[in-house]
């Protein structure tokens, strides 16, 4: 990471003609691409590693696009020789999704619904003028064959990782009448294909677009469906409702005829299955076959908004064979698998986190319980053996994006996560009251510290328990 850092820094120099202050590396999202963000002074730019050089290219010629036709999206300043390093604006650290995390669903976050519905419209028509589609990475069109990869990647990555017997003829044919069904709709312009609140950034109350290098030619519903069934966003049915038919009037002023609102609006639910399909199948290869704990803690949110579409609403073609099954792995009994046992107020277990030093002896465990985990640190790169960090400690930013950046901590946690969740799952269903959990390195000032705070957090995120967290050796910490 440290020579990407380098990389990062030498492209800057050249198009400011100054050193960066800093350079900042950005949590990782579902993607393998990597985001930093570059300070100069006051001001601050985004820079993006990524080793797929064609998805690379994709992005700048797509922003260059956008940006000539005024739609918003960030300017690209500036890209490597070999197209893995490029520098765009920084337009904002809020995304709709943190508006909707800070005030609810207030009239503000409708509004900027509606302001991100308007401007989609105008990215997806306007955008389609002049537009190169020998740009996209994959296919040109989200078509036939583009959507029936969605329901093979649900198939692959969720539906057969559950091990439930079904037709697989049948299902085949379900997914070519669907896959044909929703292949033939009137209006395809540019489908931006992962337009989610995530993506949206709001920078004074005005929105602005990121990620759309996935982008292809498609159905105009694919990208509305793709906002308004976010799960994390939960929306409201009236405000699903309100919004689809705000979209359509934007596309109405777009557009030399208006669109036909019955067929538009059955072939809305359509690709909304497709997007929730496609979402569990992402869901299922990132967190059942990756093990990335961030997505398997929202496969029961995914299935949960799955169920309700299924309840709820209707697609206007059978598929009797996928409905069948559809409903047997959205049932409550399916989804309390992935649904971890929580905490409440009565549960009596209580975990104990705590960092110590090697040197300075292993913490006690009083408690009935006589003893836990404990995790070795010192094979991650010690932050303490440099200058800049002798006198920090885990609980500095500084270290955290060390331990980030330049080690292998998230993997080990990860991996460390995987062990201790059986053993957490188990104390709640059993009743038990303690469990302690310790890391330790050299100093018990750096790694350790900043793994027990991880683990903590993680404990309280996931399982709603009560902890006790603990530096043993903070008295002698380096000051």
């Amino acid at each position: 990471m440290e020579s990407v850092i380098n990389g990062i820094e030498t492209l800057f120099t050249s198009i400011r003609g100054t050193a960066a202050t800093r350079v900042e590396k950005l949590p990782q999202s579902g993607s393998d691409r990597i985001y930093f963000r570059i300070y100069e002074g006051s001001k601050t730019y985004i820079a993006t590693y990524n080793l797929n050089q064609k998805e690379t290219k994709t992005f700048i010629h797509f922003s260059k696009h956008f940006k000539a036709a005024g739609l918003p999206v960030p300017e690209v300043l500036a890209v490597n020789s070999n197209d893995t390093i490029y520098i765009q604006e920084d337009l904002g650290t809020e995304s709709l999704l943190n508006q909707i995390e800070k005030e609810g669903h207030s009239s503000n976050v409708y509004a900027l619904f509606q302001k991100s519905l308007a401007a989609l419209a105008r990215m997806q028509i306007k955008g389609d003028e002049g537009f190169n589609y020998n740009w996209c990475i994959t296919a040109k069109e989200f078509g036939k064959q583009a959507i029936l990869s969605d329901l093979l990647y649900f198939k692959y990555y969720f539906l057969d990782t559950l091990q439930l017997p079904y037709d697989k003829q049948a299902m085949l044919e379900d997914f070519e009448a669907l896959s044909t069904y929703l292949t033939h709709t009137q209006h395809k312009y540019f489908m931006f294909r992962d337009f989610q609140s995530r993506n949206i950034i709001v920078n004074q109350n005005e929105v602005q677009f990121i990620d759309f290098q996935g982008g292809m030619k498609g159905a105009l519903q694919y990208d509305v469906a793709s906002l308004l069934w976010q799960a994390k966003a939960e929306l409201s049915e009236q405000w699903k409702d309100e919004l689809l038919s705000y979209y359509m009037d934007q596309v109405d002023g777009l557009l030399e005829e208006p669109v036909d609102r019955i067929t538009f609006e059955s072939q809305y639910n359509g690709y909304v299955l497709i997007r929730l399909l496609q979402v569990m199948g992402a869901y299922g290869f990132r967190g059942l076959f990756e093990r990335k704990a961030h997505f398997l803690a929202s496969i029961p949110l995914a299935m949960r908004n799955l169920q309700f579409f299924i309840e709820n609403k209707r697609v206007g073609i059978v598929t009797p064979e996928f409905d069948r099954v559809l409903k047997i792995v959205m049932s409550d009994e399916m989804i309390a698998r992935f649904e971890p046992q929580q905490a409440n107020e009565s549960t009596p277990l209580i975990v104990s986190v705590n960092s110590f030093s090697y040197k300075k002896g292993f913490p006690v465990d009083d408690s009935e319980n006589g003893g836990g985990f404990m995790f070795d640190m010192r094979g991650i790169l010690n932050p303490g053996r440099f200058d800049d960090y002798k006198k920090l400690s885990g609980l500095d930013k500084p270290v955290q994006d060390f331990l980030e950046q330049r080690t292998k901590m998230n993997e080990y946690l990860n991996s460390v996560w995987d062990l201790i969740d059986i053993t957490v799952e188990d104390y709640l269903k059993r009743g038990f009251q303690n469990l302690q959990i310790n890391f330790g390195c050299t100093g018990g000032q750096h790694r350790s510290v900043y793994a027990a705070e991880q683990t903590a957090r993680h404990l309280r995120n996931k399982y709603k328990v009560t902890t006790q967290l603990s530096h043993t050796n903070k008295a002698n910490w380096v000051k």
